[in-house]
C-alpha cells in the first residue's frame, strides 16, 4: 500500500512537473517577445528622433530618404545586435568576418566618390584604362578558406571618380585592353556605370559574389590619339562616330614668335622645376628653343613635342650636373645634343667609313658627265641623318620611254616612281612638241640595295639626264636635293637639314683623311630649293663653314638654275638665261639628230609593206 501511494505521489509530482515546464516555455517565450517589444520601443524612442531629422533634412533625395527608412526599420528588427554578448556566448560569425564590428559594418556607408565642395569638376587622367579601372571592381577576402565580400569592398573606376567632370583617355590603349572599349561604349549608350569583372564578361566567374545597382553617369569622355587611329575607328566602329561627334585637331607646331617664344621659355623653367633640374640660363633657353625649330623642320616654328623637349632637358642637366655646375647654360645643351649624335651614329659612321674606302663610290670635287650627287635620308626611330648617294643617267636613241632602274628592280617607291614619270613629262614638254621624242633614258642610284621612296631626288636625276645628253659635266662638289614639277620649277623637299649636313660630314671627313688645308680644298656645298630656305636650322659647324665660304648652300628656283650652278666653276650662278639658251640648242640638236636616225631606221622597215601593197 506504502509503495502504490508513493508511485500515485512520484506520478501526480511529475505530472505537475511537466506542466511546468511547458509553463516555463511558454514564459521564456513571453519574456523574449515582450523583451523584443522593449528593444523595439526602445530603439524606436533612440533611434526615431535622430533618422527623422535625418529624413527631414533629405527630403529633396528621394533614394537617400528611402534609405533612411529601410535602415531606421532595418535597425528596429534588429535591435539585439546592438546588444553586448556575454562570456560563453556562441561565436558571432558575421562579428568575427567583419573583425567584431558587425552594427558598424551593416550600417556603414561605403563612400565610392566625394569631391570638395569648392573643387570644382574633377579631371581624371585613367594611365591604365582596364576594365576594372574603369568601372570599378568587387574585392574579396579569405576567411576560413573561402572567399567573401560585402558592399564595403565595392571600390569605384575612373567614370566614378570623374563624376560630373571629364573622362581622358589614351584611345590605344584603351583598345588594348580586353572588354574595356566596349563596356565604355555601353557606359556611354546607356549613361550607367554597371560594375562587372573580366570573369563575368568571359562567363568564368563560378563564386557568388555582389551585383551592385548601376551608377548614373553624367561625366564627359575625352578620347586622345594620332589621326590615323581616328580614321580606324571612324571606319571599323560605326558606333564611333555616334559617342564621339567632335574631334578637334591640335597641331605639332606652333608659330615662333616673340610672344610664343617667351610662353615657350616659361613652360620650360617649368618644366625643369617639376623635374627636380637646374635652373636653365637664358643662353641654354635659346639653344633649346632653336633646337625645337629643327624638330618642327621650320626656321619660323617651334614644336609641341613635348616629351622631346623635357628629354633634352633632362640630359642637359646631367652635363651640368657632371660640371658641378648649379646652373643649365648652352654648353651643356650643345654636349647633350652631341652625345645623342654620337650614341645613334653607329650606321652613319659606317656608311662615312665605306664612302672613304672607296667601297661606296662617292666623288666630292672634280666634274663627270650624267653623274650627280643625291642625297637621301635614312630614319633609325626619332633619329634620321642624311647620306649622298651617286646617280647617274644614260641617254641613247629610242621611243621616248625612261627607265627607272629601281622599280624595275622592284626597289622604287610609288613617290619615286611618280617623280621619274614626271620627268619624262617635262623632257617631252619641253624639247619634243613638234616631233615624237626619240630618246631612251635610264636613271639609277648606284649601290642601293633597299626601296628608295620620296621624290626628292628628282632634280638630281634630271640634271643628270641633261646633262647625259648636252654632255655637259657637273661639278661632283656640289650635292643636290629638290623635287621637280612639269613646267621645271623646284618644289620643297623635307629633311632638308639632315641631307646638308650629311652632305657636310662626308666633305669634312674626306678632307681630313686627305689632310687638305683648308686653302687647297675644293668648295663644296649643296644645292636646294629656295622654299626651303626658311626651315634651314643647320648645326653650329656647318653654318661657321658657310660663313668662311667653306662650304655653300645654293638655294635654286628653277631647273636652269640648278643645271647652270652645277656646270659652272665659279662662286657666283652665271647669266642663266643665256646659258640656257645654248645648252637648250645642244639638247634640242641631239634629240634631232636621235629622230633623224629613229625616221631613217622607221623607213627601212617599211619599205617592203609599201611594196607589197604596190604589187
Amino acid at each position: 500500500a506504502e509503495r502504490e501511494r508513493v508511485g500515485r505521489a512520484i506520478e501526480d509530482l511529475q505530472q505537475r512537473l511537466e506542466r511546468l515546464m511547458r509553463q516555463v516555455v511558454g514564459w521564456r517565450r513571453e519574456r523574449r517577445s515582450s523583451l523584443r517589444q522593449l528593444n523595439r520601443e526602445v530603439t524606436v524612442i533612440a533611434v526615431g528622433n535622430l533618422v527623422d531629422d535625418l529624413i527631414r533634412q533629405y527630403l529633396p533625395m528621394p533614394e537617400v530618404v528611402d534609405h533612411l527608412v529601410a535602415l531606421q526599420r532595418d535597425v528596429i528588427d534588429n535591435a539585439e545586435l546592438f546588444q553586448p554578448t556575454g562570456e560563453g556566448a556562441a561565436p558571432d560569425w558575421v562579428a568575427i568576418q567583419s573583425d567584431g564590428a558587425a552594427p558598424a559594418r551593416r550600417y556603414q556607408l561605403n563612400v565610392l566618390v566625394t569631391h570638395a565642395r569648392h573643387a570644382g569638376a574633377p579631371v581624371i587622367v585613367e594611365e591604365n584604362p582596364g576594365l576594372t579601372n574603369l568601372l570599378g571592381r568587387v574585392e574579396y577576402l579569405a576567411r576560413f578558406g573561402a572567399l567573401i565580400t560585402d558592399f564595403g569592398m565595392i571600390k569605384p573606376g575612373a567614370m566614378h571618380r570623374a563624376a560630373g567632370g571629364y573622362l581622358l583617355l589614351d584611345a590605344r590603349r584603351v583598345l588594348q585592353q580586353p572588354f574595356a572599349w566596349d563596356a565604355l561604349k555601353r557606359t556611354l549608350f546607356t549613361r550607367e556605370i554597371r560594375i562587372e569583372s573580366v570573369g563575368q564578361q568571359m562567363g568564368l566567374a563560378s563564386t557568388v559574389t555582389l551585383e551592385p545597382q548601376p551608377v548614373p553617369f553624367d561625366a564627359k569622355v575625352v578620347l586622345f590619339g594620332d589621326r590615323s587611329l581616328y580614321m580606324l575607328l571612324q571606319s571599323l566602329d560605326p558606333d564611333f562616330g555616334q559617342l564621339f561627334k567632335i574631334a578637334p585637331e591640335f597641331g605639332q607646331v606652333t608659330d615662333r614668335t616673340p610672344d610664343s617664344i617667351a610662353r615657350y621659355a616659361r613652360w620650360m623653367r617649368a618644366a625643369a622645376a617639376a623635374a627636380g633640374l637646374r635652373p636653365f640660363g637664358a643662353d641654354a633657353l635659346a639653344r633649346v628653343i632653336d633646337w625645337s625649330s629643327r624638330l618642327a623642320e621650320d626656321a619660323g616654328k617651334l614644336s609641341l613635342e613635348t616629351r622631346r623637349i623635357q628629354d633634352l632637358l633632362v640630359e642637359a642637366d646631367q652635363w651640368a650636373a657632371r660640371r658641378g655646375a648649379v646652373q643649365v647654360t648652352q654648353a651643356d645643351v650643345m654636349a647633350s645634343l652631341s652625345a645623342r649624335r654620337v650614341r645613334s651614329g653607329e650606321i652613319r659612321r659606317r656608311v662615312q667609313g665605306e664612302i672613304l674606302a672607296q667601297t661606296l663610290l662617292i666623288d666630292t670635287d672634280g666634274a663627270r658627265v650624267a653623274q650627280v650627287n643625291g642625297l637621301a635620308v635614312m630614319a633609325l626611330g626619332e633619329h634620321s641623318f642624311g647620306l649622298p648617294a651617286r646617280i647617274t643617267a644614260t641617254t641613247r636613241l629610242g621611243d621616248g620611254s625612261l627607265i627607272d632602274i629601281q622599280r624595275e628592280a622592284q626597289l622604287g617607291g610609288p613617290m619615286h616612281s611618280k617623280g621619274v614619270m614626271i620627268l619624262a613629262a617635262y623632257l617631252s614638254a619641253r624639247y619634243s612638241m613638234r616631233e615624237p621624242l626619240s630618246l631612251s633614258g635610264s636613271l639609277v642610284f648606284e649601290q642601293t640595295y633597299a626601296e628608295v621612296d620620296g621624290d626628292s631626288a628628282s632634280l638630281a636625276e634630271l640634271c643628270a639626264l641633261l646633262s647625259s645628253l648636252a654632255g655637259l659635266p657637273l661639278r661632283q662638289g656640289f650635292a643636290v636635293t629638290g623635287s621637280v614639277n612639269q613646267h621645271g620649277e623646284v618644289q620643297a623637299i623635307g629633311a632638308v637639314n639632315e641631307k646638308i649636313e650629311g652632305f657636310f660630314d662626308v666633305c669634312e671627313a674626306r678632307a681630313a683623311q686627305t689632310g687638305d688645308p683648308a686653302r687647297a680644298r675644293p668648295v663644296n656645298g649643296v644645292v636646294i630649293p629656295a622654299a626651303n630656305v626658311k626651315h634651314l636650322a643647320l648645326r653650329d659647324e656647318v653654318v661657321e663653314a658657310v660663313r668662311t665660304g667653306r662650304f655653300l648652300v645654293v638655294a635654286v628656283s628653277t631647273v636652269d638654275e640648278a643645271l647652270a650652278w652645277l656646270a659652272s666653276d665659279g662662286m657666283a650662278l652665271p647669266d642663266v638665261e643665256a646659258w640656257t639658251d645654248r645648252v637648250n640648242d645642244q639638247i634640242r640638236r641631239r634629240l634631232r639628230d636621235y629622230s633623224r636616225v629613229r625616221q631613217r631606221f622607221s623607213g627601212v622597215g617599211a619599205a617592203p609593206e609599201r611594196a607589197r601593197r604596190t604589187r
